[in-house]
């Protein structure tokens, strides 16, 4: 079974940046999007970048000019460069994959913005 597997969560200081990794543990035939979503708490679960398997990107207004999605060299891969980031941008993010058939979401990993 394939899982997705997200690293680079942490702490940080306003202003400062991360770079969230997730891959999946398997290989997928026919991977059509991947992209990241977060959830602060008492908030729902909300997009923040999505990336298609042509390379077409799509971000929340909230993070436009500071997150840069993109797809690793193996295309089960995906980044999120987060930089100059706000204490809004406190949650946990998550990883999804969507492909033919198939659609799974990674376990989460924590981000919090100190101000």
């Amino acid at each position: 079974q394939v899982h997705l597997v997200e690293s680079g969560g942490g702490l940080v200081q306003a202003g400062g940046s991360l770079r969230l990794s997730c891959a999946a543990s398997g290989s997928i035939a026919g991977i059509l999007s991947m992209g990241w979503y977060r959830q602060a708490p008492g908030k729902q679960r909300e997009l923040v970048a999505t990336i298609t398997s042509v390379g077409s990107t799509n971000y929340a207004d909230s993070v436009k000019g500071r997150f840069t999605i993109s797809r690793g060299d193996a295309k089960n891969t995906v980044y999120l460069q987060m930089n100059n980031l706000k204490p809004e941008d406190t949650a946990v993010y998550y990883c999804r994959l969507v492909g033919i058939g198939v659609a799974l979401w990674g376990q989460g990993t924590q981000v919090t913005v100190s101000s």
